[in-house]
């Protein structure tokens, strides 16, 4: 058995069983490739048709992010992601907000998946309500999560493959259904017909940094790898490889998927600012899979869609089942709930059903204001991770030649420059992209998180006794 890092020796382990393909499984069933579909027109719109650019300039910034979990996952393999980073880099404190913020973002992402199947499965059996899909996907991932995480890697296998033959499939038809005046370079540059929707391509990069502020919410997920830190035998190796490969995976099939559509569909038939009647920026997608295969390319889409939303259901809510059973095992929140494994299947089942119970929500909360909670809980934990990088390897641990102690000893001793590029200038770049994304937030959503955020402080107050304390630490 490999060496394994817990931040509390005494306390329950997870089944170490996921291997570098596994996880790599996970981040893109999480993810959900076929997720670019659920933005495609309303972004299409924003950029003036440069849809595949903007997510270019996406993913190179979700890419600098991706390699500080990389990073610190290396010094920290536990399965609680930002809360366990923050916690040991900056104090039990921030540590605690940071997993608190984070908490907004796992814990209402399932919900987000279960609302949507309910509506797709509506749209096809319109007699039956979306509540009862709900209650049945929410039922199956219960199960599915409570049974184990190698239950959940299976299903991974059977869900990615599903999506890959429709993505393969589309792919194809759309080869043989591509608009003769559509140049090969288009895509990125832009389609002078979308001028009439006030988004005229020659303006440069400002609708494309604006469609790029939506866009990430199609990468989040990636860092929910690192909350397998505890189920795989070699984290500190596999973990940010696998953080990496999904981050480039993920980048590539949505846009390759946004290059493909917008060659089949470069001007719409219609535009929302043209004609309000017009719902291109809600339906693009189904226009899409009409112009491409027809009525049964359209079915296969719903199909395909609801599995990946099941998908990535089944995984968020393994990942945040895991962040609360961290949390419950260091005694932030209450040991006995929180912190306990079910001897039979090695799980979090109290943690697993608590979440199962939250996401019962979605039966009635909005597809939009989910979003908005997710939002700020994303931003919050991309800024922390970065920040926590810079000061671990160049304040913390940095001896007087510069080489961070843990690195020196597991992954060969870099130069000075090396180590301040990789652990400060890298992660930097990712902070400054961070706060960039969070001057786009709603009000809304700024509202929501920071409400969030004040009832997580009142909790830590009262946890230790009026800050007057350090709050339940596992040292």
């Amino acid at each position: 058995m490999p060496p394994t890092h817990r931040p509390d020796a005494s306390g329950p382990a997870l089944r170490r069983v996921l291997s570098l393909p596994a996880l790599v499984l996970f981040g893109l069933v999480y993810l959900v490739p076929m997720t670019v579909f659920t933005t495609y027109g309303l972004v299409t719109v924003q950029t003036g048709g440069r849809l595949p650019a903007t997510y270019l300039i996406t993913l190179v910034a979700m890419t600098f992010t991706a390699l500080s979990y990389g990073a610190m996952v290396r010094v920290f393999p536990a399965a609680g992601s930002t809360f366990t980073y923050a916690r040991a880099v900056f104090g039990p404190h921030i540590g605690f907000l940071a997993g608190w913020s984070l908490l907004l973002d796992y814990l209402f992402l399932p919900m987000i998946n279960y609302l949507v199947i309910g509506l797709y499965l509506n749209t096809q059996f319109p007699g039956v309500p979306p509540w009862v899909f709900i209650l049945v996907a929410l039922a199956a991932v219960t199960i599915l999560n409570v049974a184990g995480i190698e239950s959940i890697a299976r299903a991974n296998l059977a869900i990615i493959a599903a999506q890959a033959v429709f993505v393969v499939t589309f792919v194809a038809m759309a080869v043989g259904a591509v608009d003769p005046a559509a140049g090969a370079w288009e895509p990125f540059v832009g389609n002078p017909s979308y001028a009439a929707a006030g988004v005229d391509p020659s303006e440069g990069l400002g609708p494309l940094l604006a469609g790029a502020a939506v866009l990430c919410l199609s990468f989040l997920g990636f860092d929910a790898v690192s909350t397998m830190a505890e189920e795989t035998p070699e984290p500190r190796r596999d973990i940010p490889r696998a953080i990496l490969w999904v981050t480039l995976t993920g980048g590539f099939l949505f846009m390759l998927l946004a290059y493909v559509g917008h060659l089949v569909m470069r001007a719409p038939r219609c535009l929302p600012a043209v004609d309000p009647s017009c719902t291109f920026a809600d339906t693009a997608a189904l226009d899409l899979m009409a112009r491409t295969g027809g009525r049964w390319l359209g079915a296969f889409f719903i199909a395909a869609y609801v599995a990946g939303a099941f998908g990535s259901a089944l995984t968020s809510h393994a990942s945040v089942s895991r962040i609360l059973f961290t949390m419950g095992r260091v005694g932030v929140f209450p040991r006995g709930f929180f912190g306990r494994l079910a001897p039979r299947f090695g799980t979090p089942v109290p943690a697993i059903l608590l979440v199962s119970t939250v996401s019962l929500l979605a039966v009635w909360l909005s597809l939009g204001l989910l979003a908005s909670m997710i939002s700020f809980g994303a931003l919050v934990a991309f800024s922390v991770v970065n920040l926590a990088v810079i000061k671990h390897y160049l304040v913390d641990s940095r001896r007087e030649s510069g080489v961070p102690v843990e690195a020196s000893a597991k992954a060969g001793v870099g130069t000075r420059e090396s180590q301040w590029f990789r652990h400060g200038v890298l992660p930097a770049i990712g902070c400054i992209l961070t706060a960039w994304l969070w001057t786009s937030l709603s009000g809304e959503s700024l509202g929501i998180g920071l409400r969030w955020l004040g009832a997580g402080a009142l909790y830590l107050a009262w946890l230790t006794r009026g800050f007057t304390r350090h709050p339940p630490d596992a040292a």
